[in-house]
């Protein structure tokens, strides 16, 4: 869509193809550059494309307004083993509605405010926030990461 936006959102093999705005939010319509993937089982390429199912992804703010991604989902099939593998994205982690960005932002802010407060600011439950912030202290304590304030 526009060079600006795809180098603003600064995210490997990703175009923006729309922008909308709605009650405070923008909502960002992204494909991706790269036509398959390695199949995990036989690391073959394969751009057999399966079937495509569209999450919604939470990422940064911009400018006070929440980010979401409308990300295709993509799954292929492999024709050396028969499986579906979907595709990985190195800024998602699995099964995760939120970019790997927004966890680490939220992460720090709750080292800064209040699980009550991030999650009013942020507009998501505190669960949601405690959650995050819990998966991102044992991550960071499993590589080794935590550090003393």
């Amino acid at each position: 869509m526009d060079f600006h936006l795809d180098s603003l959102l600064n995210l490997p093999n990703v175009t923006v193809l729309s922008c909308q705005q709605q009650e405070g939010l923008i909502f960002l319509s992204l494909d991706f550059l790269n036509e398959g993937i390695l199949c995990p089982n036989w690391q073959t390429y394969t751009d057999n494309l399966h079937q495509t199912r569209p999450i919604l992804v939470r990422d940064l703010s911009i400018v006070g307004q929440g980010v979401y991604l409308k990300v295709p989902r993509r799954q292929f099939i492999c024709p050396h083993c028969g499986k579906y593998p979907t595709e990985p994205l190195e800024w998602i982690e699995p099964r995760r509605n939120y970019t790997k960005r927004y966890e680490e932002y939220i992460y720090e802010k709750v080292k800064e405010l209040t699980v009550e407060q991030v999650s009013k600011i942020e507009q998501l439950s505190p669960e949601q926030v405690q959650n995050i912030f819990s998966r991102q202290a044992r991550k960071k304590k499993e590589t080794g990461q935590c550090q003393k304030e």
